[in-house]
Order: structure tokens, then C-alpha cells, then sequence
């Protein structure tokens, strides 16, 4: 008996099944990974009079350059940042008529706690 292979025969085409397991692999590492990064992000708003505030909660005073109340809480968040493997992430909302210099305050504020993770936004007309 003489067996015959023809090249036609072995070709089973595209295996979809193979395809999807590895898809829903992938898909669950992001979701598994996705879970274990944690962000706290913490908003510093600025208005127009040059108040400052972390998180709706006022610090300082208006007319305060240096800003110590500000700095002590950011090094507080940072230090515990740092203890819970997490990056520390502020956003700085300013007024549109806020002063620039008060921004670069609350960078100096930012500067001394060694957070580098800052964005930047302005507040939007109602």
C-alpha cells in the first residue's frame, strides 16, 4: 500500500480559535496591570485674587510668596507617595485672570517637594 500526500491535503487554512486565546490573554495582563497602577492625583486650584488651594482646601494667604502651609502638605503627599510605590500627580488649575507669578509660587512649592509630575490647566467659563 502506498500512501500519497498531496500538498492541499496538509493546508487547514487560517485557525481562528488559537487567535482569540491569545487575544483574551493579552487583553487579561492589561486588565490585571491596569489595577495594580494607582495615581493619586491631587488638584491645586489658583484664582484670580491669588488664592491658593489643594484639593478645595485654601492654604496660606493670598499675598504669601513662599507658601510654607502649601510646601509642608506637598512634602507630606510626596513622602507618602513615595512610601506607597505610587507617582505623585498634581494639577494646577489657574483662573485666566490669575497672576503668572502666583503659579510660579505653587511650582516653587512643587520644586521643593520634588514633584515633577505636573499638569497644567486653566478653569473654563461658565
Amino acid at each position: 500500500m502506498r500512501l500519497e500526500i498531496h500538498a492541499n491535503e496538509g493546508n487547514l487554512g487560517f485557525q481562528i480559535a488559537p487567535m482569540i486565546d491569545v487575544v483574551f490573554v493579552i487583553m487579561l495582563f492589561f486588565m490585571v496591570m491596569a489595577g495594580a497602577v494607582k495615581v493619586d492625583e491631587q488638584i491645586i486650584t489658583i484664582s484670580d485674587a491669588g488664592e491658593v488651594a489643594l484639593n478645595d482646601e485654601p492654604f496660606d494667604s493670598a499675598t504669601s510668596q513662599d507658601l510654607p502651609q502649601l510646601k509642608g502638605t506637598l512634602l507630606r503627599l510626596k513622602q507618602n507617595a513615595d512610601a506607597a510605590k505610587t507617582p505623585a500627580v498634581v494639577t494646577i488649575i489657574s483662573d485666566t485672570q490669575s497672576k503668572y507669578s502666583r503659579t510660579i509660587d505653587v511650582l516653587d512649592a512643587l520644586a521643593v517637594a520634588k514633584i515633577d509630575n505636573v499638569t497644567f490647566t486653566v478653569s473654563e467659563e461658565e
